[in-house]
């Protein structure tokens, strides 16, 4: 026999071995004979807990509260675990204030568990709120709830509860914000509309000796395109490309859509040439850009090219996407494609602006409509 199935068979019987104990175990307790004990249901708890069997495990506590047994403080912390995890956070909350209630006093790895379940359902605000908890009770959030709360705040462009976070990060023990930490902090403050404290917190970076990547000066870039700052943003190209740092797809990317905004057709295809010098795959955010941007210079060909390459990943597209693309067709006189990429929108359940409802139901006009499908 193999050693390959040596091991499949070891890790085979050993499961078997797992569920018979639990399936016995569990036996054991429902014999009225049998004394039973917290410390009994809570092994059986923290095992199915950890494999993520609910229904197991509430069987169990159903058991528990039959028998007049309340849970302690390691069944309270398997349970907060398992339902952050499985995203009910309405069960988690549940468990978190019961332990309370029992007057047994949450631990780090707890506090940490409710915070990361509000993360990962796009709460970070209630999260953040257990942090300022946790440290008025002098207990320490771990590194990875502040970051994970840190980019949470980037991605919506909550600079001010992003600046908070990176506050009490570096009164911790890891009181120097890292690479990850600052870039993110410029994208809460760029996608905020905050230029200049976007820049500023980028030169702070560089000062400290972290290189930003693409992404991070895309994120500046896109602060100035906000604040309608071309010569903020070219004099910070220009340094960057005196310094030796590489300017790359995203924020190429991020300039092509402002070029095309402005109407600068030239200067947008002349970064698409930098773009394909750089041998990677354009993101899907520029065909948004070039189709807009050639629909409202009414070319035809290039319009449907790009709403072609749109259409067939239309499943990557957001309502924010999809109300652009649609706006500058009908805008530009593309009627047909306007009210074909609507029913997509439809499709996909996003709801659009009145604006554009309001757009859709006025009849075609009697300008530019030179589509055909």
């Amino acid at each position: 026999m193999s050693d390959h199935r040596v091991v499949i068979m070891f890790c085979y019987n050993q499961l078997v071995l797992i569920l018979m104990f639990q399936q016995v175990a569990e036996l054991v307790l429902d014999k009225k004979s049998f004394k039973e004990s917290i410390a009994d249901y809570s092994k059986l708890i923290h095992i199915h807990a950890k494999e993520n069997r609910i229904e197991d495990v509430e069987g169990i506590l159903k058991k528990m509260a039959q028998n007049g047994i309340f849970p302690d403080i390691l069944t309270a912390t398997a349970l907060v675990h398992m339902y952050s995890k499985s995203g009910n956070l309405e069960r988690a909350t549940e468990a978190f204030e019961n332990l309370k209630s029992y007057g047994l006093r949450p631990d780090e790895k707890i506090y940490n568990s409710m915070i990361m379940g509000y993360v990962n359902v796009g709460k970070p605000k209630l999260g953040e709120r257990l942090v300022r908890e946790m440290r008025a009770k002098e207990l320490k959030p771990s590194e990875e709830v502040y970051m994970a709360l840190l980019r949470a705040f980037a991605q919506v462009g909550d600079s001010k509860n992003a600046v908070g976070i990176s506050a009490s990060m570096q009164s911790e023990p890891f009181d120097t914000l890292s690479h990850e930490a600052f870039s993110l902090l410029v994208e809460a403050y760029g996608k905020a509309g905050e230029a200049d404290k976007a820049k500023s917190s980028f030169d702070e970076m560089r000062n400290l000796g972290h290189k930003p990547d693409d992404k991070c000066i895309a994120n500046v870039v896109g602060a100035y395109k906000r604040d309608n700052s071309l010569d903020k943003a070219l004099r910070l190209l220009l340094q960057l490309e005196k310094d030796g740092v590489e300017i790359g797809v995203i924020t190429y990317t991020v300039l092509v859509d402002w070029m095309a905004n402005l109407g600068l057709i030239e200067e947008a295809e002349q970064l698409l040439v930098k773009i394909s010098q750089l041998g990677e795959a354009p993101p899907f955010e520029l065909q948004v850009s070039l189709c807009c941007m050639y629909a409202s210079v009414r070319n035809e060909k290039k319009t449907l090219q790009a709403l072609g390459v749109l259409e067939a990943k239309r499943d990557q597209m957001g309502p924010n996407e999809f109300e652009k693309v649609i706006t500058a067709l009908k805008r530009s006189g593309f009627e047909k494609d306007a009210r074909r990429m609507y029913k997509h929108m439809e499709a996909r359940k996003f709801l659009p602006s009145r604006t554009l409802q309001m757009d859709m139901v006025v009849s075609p006009s009697a300008g530019f409509s030179k589509t055909r499908r």
